[in-house]
């Protein structure tokens, strides 16, 4: 299934030699091989590969993995393109080593029309460092009141369908929309929040919480729906994906729900499987607000583990940009919402490879193949005669987090952190996206 849009870009010709290649679907866990693409694609992977006279490029004790895929980006377009926009997004991700991502669709207007989603589709073929989806709402102005026309957003393009910012509320409203979503072929992709437990809520509810003097948004608040949900999932035997797991409870009920057979993937995003409420100390909602919030540490290990063992499918970074006025108020008053394209890899990296929490074949299937299967896209492969999408990554080197960034916006949850692993380049879709390296002709 094909419903990814970028602008056109020359196909790439060149040897990336001396590379420790990590992609487990493919075999290889830290091989160091040679890979030449030509026009765009795989053409060899091997030993001392013949350059055939294209640009090389000398990748000794660098690491190469399949590009990274994120099913959970805010691009902001249309409405608030201060904030970012596609080509700004995008360059994010390529900078981040993201060859595909996905933009939910709470803008301003919502995307719940054929016609709003033909108009972003053009955008992408123009602007789009990186194939780009569009997944639609799932009701009318996301209110929850009436469907979409799922059929035709999704003969014209949509890659699925969400509410994300909002729980879809009403259980029959739920049930329906998995009906029509299974005639189109594509998920909904679920945010999981019983609101009238969250009202209030600015921070996990916790001890921290309590100190703080701040409202509680419980985990229940999410673990509930996340158990009506799947309930209902499994009545109507329909695929689901939820977004953003971020509470021990929800796991619990993920792994019940697949040992009873339901077709479930979920995500986690990198700041839940690094930080912990202890964060939220700071006071600095530019950094650490967000929904659902920052948990227990006790939440923190249960994601971890989930992670690794495949309860949890894949890593999504919920890239939410914001205006600097809108963060520069206090905790309580601020909106949701970090950025983390850019920094995603090498926050995974360096909070859980690097200390050896996580195996690096396993960090980068929750980055790639994960999200990839969960909805039908491309997987990207280090493999003789795929498309050549795929980041090159120095490891051994570390930097500090700071602006500017390639985003539009600075509210990165990982600002003022020392990350190890720079993306030194990111060919998406077979060109280049992304690149730090010198050529070595």
């Amino acid at each position: 299934m094909e419903r990814l849009f970028r602008r056109d870009a020359p196909p790439a010709n060149l040897v990336i030699r001396g590379a420790r290649l990590f992609d487990r679907g493919a075999g290889l866990e830290g091989t160091q091989l040679d890979v030449r693409i030509a026009d765009g694609r795989i053409a060899e992977i091997g030993d001392a590969v013949d350059g055939g006279g294209v640009e090389e490029i000398d990748a000794t004790g660098l690491t190469m993995t399949p590009g990274l895929v994120d099913p959970h980006v805010h691009l902001r377009t249309p409405g608030d393109e201060d904030e970012e926009d596609i080509a700004s997004g995008t360059r994010a991700a390529a900078a981040g080593g993201f060859v595909a991502i996905l933009a939910m669709p709470n803008t301003s207007p919502v995307l719940d029309s054929a016609t709003l989603l033909g108009g972003l589709i053009e955008r992408a073929r123009e602007q789009a460092a990186v194939p780009t989806g569009f997944i639609a709402a799932i009701t009318r102005g996301q209110e929850g009141r009436e469907l979409v026309d799922m059929a035709e957003l999704a003969a014209r393009g949509a890659a699925g369908f969400s509410d994300d910012g909002r729980p879809v509320e009403r259980a029959a409203m739920l049930r329906r929309a998995l009906q029509y979503s299974t005639v189109t072929g594509l998920k909904l992709t679920l945010h999981e929040e019983e609101m009238t437990l969250a009202d209030g809520g600015q921070m996990h509810e916790g001890a921290v919480s309590a100190e703080l003097g701040l409202g509680g948004h419980p985990g229940i608040a999410e673990s509930v729906m996340v158990g009506r949900d799947l309930q209902i999932a499994r009545h109507e035997g329909a695929p689901l994906h939820l977004c953003h797991i971020s509470a021990a409870e929800s796991v619990a009920e993920i792994r019940r729900a697949k040992e009873l057979g339901v077709e479930v993937t979920a995500e986690v995003s990198p700041h839940h499987l690094c930080l912990t409420d202890e964060a939220v100390r700071s006071l600095d909602p530019n950094r650490h607000k967000m929904n659902p919030p920052l948990r227990s540490a006790a939440d923190r290990a249960a994601l971890i583990e989930a992670m690794a063992d495949g309860t949890l499918d894949c890593i999504a970074t919920d890239h939410a940009p914001h205006r600097p006025q809108e963060k520069e108020q206090p905790f309580e008053a601020a909106p949701n919402g970090v950025i983390g394209l850019e920094t995603a890899f090498p926050a995974v990296y360096t909070h859980l490879v690097a200390p050896g929490l996580v195996p690096l074949s396993t960090a980068v299937e929750r980055m790639t193949s994960g999200p990839a299967n969960a909805f039908g896209l491309p997987v990207p492969e280090l493999r003789a005669g795929a498309a050549a999408n795929l980041a090159l990554w120095n490891l051994g080197e570390s930097w500090l987090v700071e602006p500017p960034y390639a985003s539009r916006s600075r509210n990165c949850w990982c600002e003022g952190q020392t990350l190890q692993g720079v993306c030194t380049l990111t060919v998406a879709g077979g060109s280049i996206a992304h690149r730090l390296v010198e050529a070595a002709l």
